[in-house]
């Protein structure tokens, strides 16, 4: 049941099956387990994901770095007040996707989808359209799934990590992951999905990665909303029946191909970017001493 390209995924499903039992029958295949535990272990994760996207909008949660820490309770009471210029699916996205950088910068409990640093993206996405929508757990767990056959074929073909290909491959990735799930959690087809996988990772396409001090605090939190809003985006163009101009694929090559020619001080390293400027280096010396 394993698949290699989106088009071996799709010609599966044509043939009656949905992502999620696909996604399903290759863990119990390559995992050696039975469904019941695969659906367990998918359940777990959703609920991570919904408890360290909450958790900040009650209780700031400082980070170790003290770069961040309250920028979810402040969207969440901007968005209260009336006064938002984002509304819906988007404004909530963007208070989730801050939420769960905070838990993860503070040592909490968060599901890395794909890493870490970029694991506000996806959460942000399903829970923003659960609420609006009010949708079921189980079209949750069919998004869940989606992204998970997205990660599965980006880690395969290209790369998740930043310090192989830059932000690009981790908030990039998560992105398309969010923008895959979007599309089959509101009824799309696993073809729009792709699209929209596509077109996410197009527009992020060269992303650098340079957190400040070697911290994934910032500017990756942040990029965390810009991935959240790409995803919705890009699912938006998918569903409406705007094709990707280029195929996921080949998408995903040229993502990697762009990561490893990105310079070294560019991919992880702190030592370019945001994490070099006057208050870049400022706030190293802060938090390790040292010159600036």
């Amino acid at each position: 049941m394993d698949f290699n390209s989106s088009s071996e995924l799709i010609a599966l499903c044509d043939k009656g099956m949905s992502i999620t039992q696909v996604m399903i029958a290759r863990e119990v295949t390559m995992g050696e387990t039975d469904s019941e535990t695969v659906i367990k272990r998918m359940k777990k994760a959703l609920n991570i994901m919904r408890e360290s996207a909450h958790i900040p909008l009650d209780k700031v949660l400082p980070s170790k770095g003290g770069l961040i820490g309250g920028e979810a309770e402040k969207l969440n009471r901007h968005l209260l007040s009336g006064k938002s210029i984002c509304d819906g699916v988007l404004a909530k996205a963007l208070i989730y996707s801050q939420a769960v950088p905070e838990v993860n910068a503070s040592m909490g409990v968060i599901v890395a989808a794909p890493t870490a640093g970029s694991a506000g993206v996806v959460p942000a996405v399903l829970l923003a359209l659960e609420e609006e929508f009010e949708l079921r757990e189980e079209t949750l767990l069919d998004g869940l799934f989606a992204a998970g056959a997205v990660g599965y074929l980006l880690m395969k073909h290209a790369s998740v990590s930043g310090a192989q290909a830059g932000c690009q491959a981790e908030v990039g990735s998560a992105s398309a992951m969010a923008a895959a799930a979007a599309v089959i959690m509101m009824g799309g087809t696993i073809e729009q999905a792709f699209d929209a996988a596509s077109i996410a990772l197009s527009n992020l396409l060269g992303l650098v990665c340079d957190p400040i001090a070697g911290l994934v605090e910032a500017p990756c939190q942040s990029r965390n909303a810009i991935g959240a809003a790409n995803a919705i985006t890009s699912a938006e163009m998918a569903l409406s029946g705007i094709k990707a101009v280029v195929p996921f694929e080949e998408m995903s090559a040229a993502m990697l191909r762009v990561g490893v020619k990105l310079p070294g001080e560019l991919r992880e390293t702190a030592l370019g970017g945001c994490a070099v400027t006057p208050t870049g280096c400022a706030h190293n010396c802060r938090i390790f001493g040292g010159n600036s």
